[in-house]
């Protein structure tokens, strides 16, 4: 018998939304239907509201941006047991990447999609002609192939013995997306571009990994008996029946590139949350350099062999493999995510439980000799490994917040940076201009641009062409990314005092010829900095302004006497970094008036630049890689008397102008019409 003042327990609160708005009942999940208990609710919700009488059910997805098999299993019932009940259930608010899924496992023809007050089906807009057509017609319609091509294709053919598709590809007519786009409408197969949210990693795990490497082939979702199975060849009916065979299910094959397939495979293990078992497969030729004190030896003795180990080490090798600049750890509610920072651009790669953060977080502290007690302060440290036969540093800085600590790495991989100034992509104006600076025996050269726009980079070449016996060069740098030879490199301590000008004032006195300081932060290092130039040393340093006659107006607002900077300044370089367009999805086409309008140069009325369509290989941003963009200024004789008058950013615009100056923007364009990145990259990175 219960007390009598005893209050009930309250009803846990649903993890879905239920308002009724007279014509129909909005269902909306508040979190993604990926989680199991939201999936839960979502079946309850639909079976008590169809219990009341409500036929008809709007199932809003705002908060789903990707899906699980468990998931799109619960759509199909839950749609299924409204029509049972003589109602409908309508799905809104679907994510590009959800209806992607949905459409694959062929589900758009099965569910009622709600899109702008109408009702509508993915699979109906998917439908092909029921008359199939030759491979070969399709990329003829699709502009992809000549006449001539597909009449040589097709005597290559009779004469090899092989499809027409991979005589295309070797040929390097076309890509091999162009011809798994056209075999997918011969077909009616869906394709898919492979990447994180098309596929499910507890699905995925439905093959051993050797058979899935083995087939070339990867489980993407299971709906009750249905399989839907990328593979770049559908019509391989033994390697479907040896699928079907072994998991039991019916295939539904799916078009996809091979190399993303075997990629995916490597990485799906990354991608499933820990239960236990091991993350995923490291190579042998990882290993971690480590110093750890005795405390912290021990407790890596206690997890040798952890799953936390393996996703770290996989995380950073992965990293490695895919030229990321910096690893984002970030911890939220119920979730911690990874990110992966990508030619300038963030992309989410993984997502664990909230509570493997902590794990992770500790075990990368480990790594980088850091106290793992200490979450309540920032922390920086530093973790070398070696992987795939190189030495990689990482950057380690941690930031607490409100569900813990934000960890970012940032990684140097020294095998990809560039040293080499002939490799910088200067143009050749851009190139004579600063191999006429570094000729110099004495002076200040600026390098100025943006946080992460690649001056440093600049610097490292430079100072790599300077690098001699003969010469005595220093550096001060806050920190050192990549150690050289034979040059003297001195890092920034400010915990204990050592300043960039501190370290500045003792430099000169270690008679050096050529002084490299990280970058001018403050008037101080400014005036210690000219001074040097002024009496006999060659000084390289940085500013963050967005342009090179900026760097004079900046120095200037420093407190530079501009008399003294006329003097002691030789030059400055600008610099930007702009995506270059992906190789593997590249194509052309004639500019519109509009864009050729931009290249007043140009008297071609035939004006073809290129852009990517996205893919795979470049998480369909159609963009992969970087190159400079740049501007060179040489503080010649009219430069520097306009300078001791201390003039206007307006007057030393006009002045570079009259010159005909060659800007960041004029550069950039050179770029596009040289078909090596777009004019959008080039606008959003420099004004015209």
């Amino acid at each position: 018998m219960s007390e009598p003042n005893s209050t009930p327990a309250a009803e846990p609160q649903s993890r879905v939304l239920h308002t009724n708005s007279g014509q129909f009942s909005t269902l909306t999940p508040i979190d993604a239907c990926t989680n199991t208990n939201v999936l839960e609710d979502l079946r309850e919700q639909v079976t008590a509201a169809l219990e009341r009488g409500e036929r008809g059910l709007l199932l809003n997805l705002a908060n789903t941006p990707s899906a699980n098999s468990d998931m799109l299993e619960a759509l199909l019932d839950i749609t299924e047991q409204a029509q049972q009940a003589n109602g409908w259930l309508r799905i809104a608010q679907v994510s590009p990447l959800l209806h992607q899924a949905l459409d694959i496992t062929r589900l758009t023809e099965k569910l009622t999609l709600f899109a702008d007050g109408s009702t509508s089906t993915g699979g109906d807009a998917a439908k092909h002609s029921p008359q199939r057509q030759r491979l070969g017609d399709l990329l003829l319609a699709n502009g992809l192939l000549t006449p001539e091509q597909i009449e040589q294709g097709l005597a290559l053919q009779a004469s090899q013995g092989r499809k027409l598709g991979e005589i295309v590809i070797d040929q390097g007519w076309v890509t091999e997306q162009d011809v798994l786009r056209a075999l997918s409408q011969q077909l009616s197969i869906p394709r898919v571009s492979l990447k994180a949210g098309l596929y499910d990693p507890e699905t995925a795990a439905l093959l051993p990994k050797k058979v899935s490497r083995r087939l070339a082939v990867l489980p993407l979702f299971k709906v009750r008996n249905e399989l839907t199975l990328a593979t770049h060849n559908p019509q391989n009916a033994p390697k479907l029946r040896e699928v079907e065979d072994r998991t039991g299910l019916k295939v539904l094959p799916v078009f996809a590139n091979e190399s993303e397939v075997v990629g995916i495979i490597d990485q799906s293990d990354e991608a499933r949350e820990l239960s236990g078992e091991l993350i995923a497969e490291v190579d042998d030729d990882f290993h971690v350099f480590e110093t750890l004190s005795e405390e912290q030896a021990t407790i890596d003795e206690v997890a040798t062999g952890s799953p936390i180990i393996n996703l770290a080490n996989s995380l950073i090798q992965r990293a490695v493999r895919e030229g990321v600049s910096d690893i984002h750890i970030e911890p939220f509610r119920d979730k911690c995510r990874v990110r992966f920072r990508i030619d300038g651009v963030l992309y989410e790669v993984m997502k664990h439980r909230a509570e493997v953060h902590p794990a992770l977080v500790s075990r990368l502290k480990v790594m980088a000799n850091l106290d793992i007690a200490e979450r309540r302060l920032p922390q920086d440290g530093r973790i070398q490994v070696f992987t795939q036969g190189r030495s990689v540093d990482l950057r380690l800085s941690t930031l607490p917040g409100l569900f813990g600590e934000k960890m970012v790495l940032r990684v140097l991989d020294r095998s990809q940076a560039i040293l080499d100034l002939n490799n910088l992509g200067l143009s050749k104006t851009n190139s004579s201009n600063y191999q006429q600076l570094l000729t110099q025996g004495y002076g200040l050269i600026l390098v100025t641009g943006p946080t992460g726009s690649g001056k440093t980079t600049s610097l490292y070449a430079a100072l790599d062409q300077l690098n001699s016996l003969e010469r005595n060069i220093v550096t001060i740098e806050d920190p050192v990314e990549y150690q050289m030879d034979i040059i003297n490199q001195n890092e920034v301590r400010n915990n204990v005092g050592l300043s960039f000008a501190k370290i500045l004032k003792h430099v000169l006195r270690q008679d050096p010829d050529v002084i490299m300081v990280g970058e001018i932060r403050e008037r101080e290092t400014a005036e210690i900095a000219v001074q040097a130039a002024l009496t006999g040393h060659l000084v390289l340093s940085t500013l963050h302004t967005n342009d090179s006659a900026g760097a004079i107006t900046r120095m200037i607002d420093m407190g530079i006497e501009p008399y003294l900077l006329s003097s002691a300044l030789i030059g400055v370089m600008a610099q930007r970094l702009v995506r270059t367009i992906c190789p593997a999805c590249k194509t052309s086409y004639l500019a519109s008036p509009e864009v050729k309008a931009r290249f007043a140069d140009d008297d071609s009325s035939n004006l073809r630049l290129a852009k990517g369509r996205g893919c795979g290989e470049c998480y369909d941003s159609g963009y992969r890689n970087r190159i400079a963009i740049h501007e060179t200024l040489i503080n010649d004789d009219d430069l520097q008397r306009l300078i001791v008058s201390n003039p206007s950013r307006d007057e030393l615009n006009a002045h570079l102008q009259a010159k005909g100056f060659e800007s960041l923007y004029d550069d950039g364009l050179t770029r596009v019409k040289a078909q090596v990145t777009t004019i959008e990259e080039i606008l959003s990175v420099a004004n015209s």
